[in-house]
């Protein structure tokens, strides 16, 4: 009863928080501009968040992460519109609406595939932040009684997770993290005042800026690469009203419980770091298939094919902010943007958030209702305004979004050395999509390393240099097994495939 009467207050506090006038709006803004970016092709939601992260530094820290936030989760219901009518994912989370939900639009039925997954959008992130305001506290209980040496095992292992789990080759992972914590590690040493990686240039003393790298990575090089794809796409798209959304009866009833088993299977697969709404899909999708009387009919515009991915993903976008909030482990590399926000404003990251900031960590959490309920209300009766931009040719877009990417960029530090920086992130970025590197371990490794260098040099004091104070401490040694189980995990299943894929036809 004791647990559920400080559950209580704290849900007051939050509300009291979140529906302030201020962060009302940034809510509203976050979520409609996340839509927005998630419906043009291309942009997705790295790309979006990037955009409008230099606004972050003149908003309070709470403003900030709830119009990330709504950004974050935004993209993910706009993404599945240009899935169902175009067969073009908005997002990578997206990609399964279109197995599905594409047929449905081909079918005249693509109405009701899009209040299905704006029901399923909002069903899912339902689930995901009820558990997150469940296991939040207990997950920082026990966080609490953590050291330098658990943290910094913890994120080793987060990295290494992230790593395995986002590309077939675990070690095109194992590079993006090793680059991004080099990248991380770009200026004065904090402990000695050295300069490291500077080519002794005052310009790179205070290291890389987020920003910089952020737009370059996810906002130049996405555009260079899907400027060809979107506009090889034919915008002939129907006509969508509010009566052609409506479900029949036997289309609500095959609904209902995929869109909770694939809640359940998005919350647990959010909140494993590397894994996130791409993946949570994915298994939701191969889980209906796979218990389905009717297999046959997944591919051809099964509604369950649709309700249960679009369910998962929206899950695992809350419940992702379970370990960033309450660990400050990000699993993802929206997670860490979020993270570089708290670091920005001078708020550490970690288990002491909750009771040193506790109106920052229960009203976003409180945000998170207010932002789906609103987008509930703003995607229905504007399926009409998203369709229309579907059909604005994709050449007119991207010249507009390169404008504000390189004007958001130069508004943080009035530095023209921030913008070369973009462009260099961004050709490189783009660079490393074609030669199939996955660019979130990156990002991870840029936040996360300054964080695991303080904390294993930290864990070097307490243990006057001995390195076996990670092995030999119960939690510590726990995490780094754990850590080298999966990495040769992940290698045996790399060389198993490459083996099956070279072998001969019999």
């Amino acid at each position: 009863m004791e647990f559920f009467s400080i559950l209580g207050d704290n849900v007051a506090l939050g509300l009291a928080t979140a529906l302030t006038p201020e962060h009302l709006f940034y809510c509203a803004l976050g979520v409609f501009l996340g839509t927005l970016a998630g419906v043009i092709p291309g942009i997705g939601t790295l790309a979006a968040m990037s955009l409008l992260f230099p606004l972050t530094f003149y908003l309070s820290p709470t403003a900030a992460l709830v119009m990330l936030a709504g950004i974050y989760y935004g993209t993910t219901y706009g993404g599945s519109t240009t899935s169902i009518l175009l067969n073009l994912p908005g997002t990578p989370s997206a990609a399964v609406a279109c197995i599905d939900g594409h047929p449905m639009a081909s079918q005249g039925r693509a109405g009701v595939a899009l209040l299905i997954t704006t029901i399923a959008s909002f069903v899912g992130a339902t689930v995901g932040i009820l558990l997150m305001m469940l296991f939040s506290p207990m997950i920082v209980s026990v966080a609490l009684q953590f050291g330098p040496t658990e943290y910094f095992s913890l994120m080793a292992l987060g990295l290494i997770v992230a790593a395995t789990m986002s590309n077939e080759s675990p070690l095109k992972g194992l590079a993006m993290i090793l680059v991004g914590i080099i990248v991380g590690l770009v200026g004065l040493d904090i402990y000695t005042g050295a300069g490291r990686f500077t080519f002794s240039s005052p310009t790179l003393y205070d290291g890389i800026s987020i920003v910089a790298l952020a737009m370059g990575l996810f906002g130049v090089s996405q555009i260079i690469g899907s400027i060809r794809s979107a506009e090889s796409k034919v915008s002939n798209i129907q006509k969508i009203t509010i009566r052609s959304m409506l479900p029949t009866l036997t289309e609500c009833r095959q609904s209902v419980k995929p869109l909770f088993r694939g809640a359940g299977i998005g919350s647990f697969f959010g909140a494993l770091p590397g894994s996130g709404g791409t993946i949570a899909s994915f298994v939701a999708y191969a889980t209906e298939k796979k218990i389905s009387k009717t297999p046959e009919r997944f591919g051809h515009g099964a509604i369950e094919g649709l309700a249960s991915p679009e369910s998962a993903n929206n899950a695992a976008d809350q419940t992702a902010f379970i370990p960033t909030m309450a660990l400050g482990i990000p699993g993802t590399a929206s997670m860490a943007m979020m993270l570089g926000v708290l670091m920005i404003h001078g708020i550490s990251p970690g288990p002491s958030l909750m009771s040193n900031s506790p109106d920052l960590f229960w009203g976003l959490i409180m945000s998170f209702w207010i932002g789906n309920l609103l987008l509930l209300l703003i995607n229905i009766p504007m399926i009409g305004l998203w369709v229309n931009l579907l059909r604005t040719p994709y050449q007119y877009l991207y010249p507009g979004i390169l404008m504000f990417i390189c004007l958001g960029t130069y508004s943080v530090s009035n530095s023209t050395i921030d913008l070369w920086l973009v462009i260099l992130f961004g050709l490189a970025g783009y660079a490393l999509l074609r030669l199939n590197f996955t660019l979130p371990p990156l990002l991870l490794g840029f936040v996360l390393g300054p964080l695991m260098e303080e904390n294993f040099r930290r864990a070097m004091l307490y243990s006057r240099g001995d390195l076996s104070t990670f092995v030999t401490h119960p939690i510590s040694g726990s995490f780094l097994g754990l850590a080298v189980a999966i990495l040769a995990t992940s290698f045996y299943l790399s060389a198993r495939r490459k083996r099956l894929k070279e072998a001969p036809a019999p």
